[in-house]
C-alpha cells in the first residue's frame, strides 16, 4: 500500500465542519501543539492529519534550522530530499508567515509540496502567497520549543549539532 493511499484512508473521517484538528509533535526539545486551519488550506490540513496518523512522522528530524527563519522538518530521508511519494497541488492564502505560522515546504515547482514542513521563527512576507500556510503554534509553551529548537547550534548544511527528533506525532481531534 502506497503513502498515498494510507493516507486517505486515515483521513476518511476527517470532518473540519464538526470537528477542529491539532497536531501534536513531542520532539526531543519538548512539545508542540500546532492548530491546523482548513478554512485556509483543507488537503494541507488532511495530509498532515493522514500522514501523522499513519505514523509517518513519527522518529523524523527537524533536519533543516536557520535562526531567525524557521525550522525544518518532515524528511524522511532527514537531509530535505524526501517525501512520501506524492505531492498535493498549492493552496495559496492569505495568511502571513510570520512566528509560529506552520507551513509547507516545497521545490520550485508550487505543486511539489508533501509531507515536509516549517514553522516561522520570524516574519517572512516574502513567502506569503508563495507557499501554503495552513496553521500555527496552539500556544507560548509550544512557540518556545521552536524558538529554543530555532536557537540550536547548526552545521553547514543548517543541520543542529544536536539532533532534534519527533518522536511522536499525534493528531487532537475535538468537537466544535
Amino acid at each position: 500500500m502506497s503513502f498515498r493511499e494510507k493516507v486517505d484512508g486515515a483521513t476518511a473521517d476527517v470532518d473540519f465542519d464538526a470537528n477542529k484538528y491539532q497536531i501534536e509533535l513531542d520532539t526531543t526539545q519538548g512539545k508542540i501543539l500546532l492548530d491546523l486551519d482548513p478554512s485556509v488550506a483543507p488537503e494541507h490540513c488532511r495530509n498532515m492529519i493522514g500522514l501523522a496518523r499513519s505514523g509517518y512522522y513519527d522518529n523524523l528530524s527537524f533536519h533543516r534550522v536557520i535562526e531567525g527563519f524557521m525550522i525544518q522538518g518532515g524528511c524522511n530521508r532527514g537531509d530535505g530530499t524526501g517525501g512520501p511519494g506524492y505531492m498535493i497541488r498549492a493552496e495559496f492564502n492569505d495568511t502571513r508567515h510570520e512566528p509560529g505560522v506552520l507551513s509547507m515546504a516545497r521545490s520550485s515547482n508550487p505543486n511539489s509540496a508533501g509531507a515536509q514542513f516549517f514553522i516561522c521563527l520570524a516574519a517572512h512576507s516574502h513567502l506569503d502567497g508563495q507557499y501554503t500556510a495552513f496553521g500555527r503554534t496552539a500556544n507560548a509553551e509550544s512557540l518556545a520549543v521552536v524558538n529554543k529548537i530555532g536557537a540550536l547550534d547548526t552545521d553547514y548544511n543548517d543541520r543542529p549539532r544536536e539532533p532534534v527528533i519527533i518522536n511522536t506525532a499525534k493528531v487532537i481531534e475535538t468537537s466544535k
